[in-house]
């Protein structure tokens, strides 16, 4: 009996630490993270660098520097924990340009091979000023996992050297963080449909998705007529990799590879069908510490395998390094606490950070399901009065539904942050009026109407671009896929409208403009 029992604690004790730690090494998996975090950054960077002096430049939509001017004098010191930045120095449009073309060459670096810690928290603390100043043009669930993934990423590397494949090997714990960032991901999208959208449950929202997402790819107009039966499948397959899959990332070698398959063909189905900026791209990242370097050699000669596996398996653990990460490893498990309690809350909220720095934070997407589209389009015309006899034309954005003979765009990663907003009101735009949050858009208004060149960047065709119209509206169309049988891609119909016709003389635009601060705009 004596031996039995010894043999069932020597099973016991194999099975944890085949399960902790299998003695697989990790060093092509860290090469290939952090070259798709790279390829991320880059994309955002690039993002920063086109649109974000019409987004929220001095000359913004949506300045950055009087928002930053408000926060401080509504929280005083706490400002600067509260919304952490290093714009707090300087807010000008030069700094935000230097940061900027650094963010790119770091992104670059890093994208390139260069492995280094230091590299990697610059990139998170640059990326994060961004982020914390650009408001409601950076308030999606994909910036603060950028974030996290970033800081997270720091830990992979070393504090010395630059090699794609550093003299030490990565701390394991480095690779269950980001196994265990995929499962929060993965399981909080889960919950927050099941929870938020009954068509989750009777599984019919891809009966909608296709036509309603934000910016639907072309890919888009086929998936949305395929029968129903395919859309089931679809929300079912959908289930599975959030909701089970994830489980399998924390186990045995062979599980984890299935598993990392999964979630990797699930992250290319989202990127193929749609246009969410660099989400995906994003979540395949944590998703590639599903594998470890017996599945990457796969992908090499045969003859080259084992010895490339005996060079990773005879490289020294730096202790420093081991111990950082083992740190930030706990300091991960508390800050978890109140992620995980969201994710079993009824109250289940999405895409929110715990604390200031965006270390660890809880998310989710599509919780529910539009059943019908609507967009909002904006006007212009020269005509002295804007009365039926006017001549109206539209203007139009990259990605946004408009000409319904235009082709729905493929931009993934790319992301145009105006056309999301735009996508955003159009949610509420059935209720016919703008809120608080909406300043933007009058501020879009004010600026077409005199003709600045900021708002040209962020169009896909200005019809007055010799001289601004005399009048705008902002229009209220509902917009669905044509069928088989129609020419173009959308038909549509103009069932309201948001903003009445305004010129640069109406008393009540120029009583908003004066009320948020662009008082200095006025002729």
């Amino acid at each position: 009996m004596a031996a039995d029992g010894d043999a069932l604690k020597q099973f016991r004790n194999a099975w944890w630490q085949r399960l902790l730690d299998d003695g697989s090494s990790y060093e092509l998996t860290r090469f290939a993270v952090l070259r798709l975090l790279g390829l991320v950054y880059l994309v955002a960077f690039l993002i920063l660098a086109w649109q974000m002096d019409p987004l929220f430049g001095s000359s913004g939509l949506l300045p950055a520097a009087k928002w930053m001017t408000a926060v401080h004098r509504n929280l005083g010191a706490g400002a600067y924990w509260r919304v952490p930045t290093l714009f707090w120095a300087s807010s000008s449009d030069t700094a935000m340009h230097v940061l900027c073309w650094l963010g790119i060459a770091l992104a670059a670096a890093s994208l390139l091979g260069v492995t280094n810690a230091i590299v990697q928290l610059a990139l998170w603390g640059i990326y994060m000023s961004f982020v914390h100043v650009g408001q409601i043009f950076y308030g999606y669930g994909w910036e603060i996992q950028l974030l996290e993934t970033g800081f997270l990423a720091a830990f992979l590397c070393p504090v010395r050297g630059w090699r794609p494949l550093p003299a030490t090997r990565v701390p394991v714990v480095g690779i269950w963080l980001l196994r265990w960032l995929a499962f929060r991901v993965m399981v909080g999208a889960a919950l927050i449909k099941l929870r938020g959208d009954s068509c989750w449950r009777d599984l019919t929202c891809l009966d909608y998705h296709f036509e309603t997402q934000p910016n639907p790819g072309p890919l888009a107009w086929w998936l949305h007529h395929s029968p129903h039966g395919v859309h089931a499948f679809g929300v079912l397959f959908n289930h599975f990799v959030e909701l089970v899959v994830p489980w399998f990332a924390f186990g045995f070698r062979r599980w984890r590879h299935v598993a990392g398959i999964l979630l990797v063909v699930f992250q290319v189905t989202l990127i193929v069908s749609g246009n969410l900026s660099f989400l995906n791209w994003l979540m395949i990242i944590p998703a590639l510490a599903c594998f470890d370097d017996t599945a990457w050699t796969r992908l090499l000669p045969e003859r080259r395998r084992a010895p490339l596996l005996e060079r990773f398996a005879a490289l020294p653990s730096s202790r420093p390094h081991v111990i950082a990460a083992s740190v930030y490893g706990v300091v991960v498990a508390v800050l978890s606490v109140p992620v995980v309690i969201n994710l079993f809350s009824s109250e289940q909220v999405m895409n929110t950070s715990f604390i200031p720095l965006d270390l660890v934070n809880t998310y989710g997407a599509f919780g529910s399901v539009d059943r019908a589209r609507y967009e909002v389009i904006l006007e212009g015309t020269r005509d002295e009065e804007p009365d039926a006899s006017a001549h109206w034309e539209e203007y139009e954005l990259p990605c946004q539904p408009g000409d319904v003979r235009r082709r729905p765009c493929l931009v993934t990663p790319y992301h145009y942050r105006l056309d999301w907003q735009m996508w955003f009101l159009g949610n509420e735009a059935p209720s016919g009026y703008v809120d608080g949050n909406e300043e933007w858009l009058v501020h879009l208004v004010w600026q077409l109407l005199r003709g600045e060149p900021g708002p040209r960047r962020l169009l896909a065709r200005d019809p007055f671009r010799g001289s601004p119209p005399r009048w705008i509206r902002v229009g209220i169309w509902r917009y669905a896929f044509s069928d088989r049988r129609e020419d173009g891609w959308w038909q549509r119909k103009r069932v309201g409208q948001l903003i009445a016709p305004v010129s640069l003389d109406d008393p009540g635009l120029r009583a908003y403009v004066e009320a948020y601060g662009w008082g200095d705009a006025l002729p």
